[in-house]
């Protein structure tokens, strides 16, 4: 889960450098159409940049949020207490075989 978690992350980041780029296209074009001047496209790319990292950062929170809300309400192992409980099924099972009991 938290592999998945830190691929939509990443996935997340490269959105918002992939969206840079388009934006700063976008507002190349309305230079060129005489909307904006060369003056305010910087400002423009900037605001729009940063507009886009607040609402990455909210969404980031928002998925963070609820996949711990999932994940706590369903209880579900972390990988640590699996290998854990491994390692701890592993001593039982050394046990039973040093005891001579077999272990099924």
């Amino acid at each position: 889960m938290k592999d998945l978690f830190n691929r939509a992350i990443s996935l997340g980041f490269g959105l918002a450098a992939e969206s840079k780029e388009q934006i700063e296209k976008a507002v190349e074009e309305l230079v060129k159409k005489g909307e904006v001047s060369r003056n305010e496209s910087s400002d423009m790319v900037d605001e729009l940049v940063r507009k886009g990292e607040e609402a990455r950062q909210k969404m980031e929170s928002v998925v963070s949020e609820r996949v711990q809300a999932i994940i706590g309400e369903k209880k579900w192992a972390t990988k640590e207490e699996v290998a854990l409980l491994a390692k701890r099924l592993d001593r039982l099972e050394q046990l039973l075989a040093e005891r001579g009991e077999p272990n099924s």
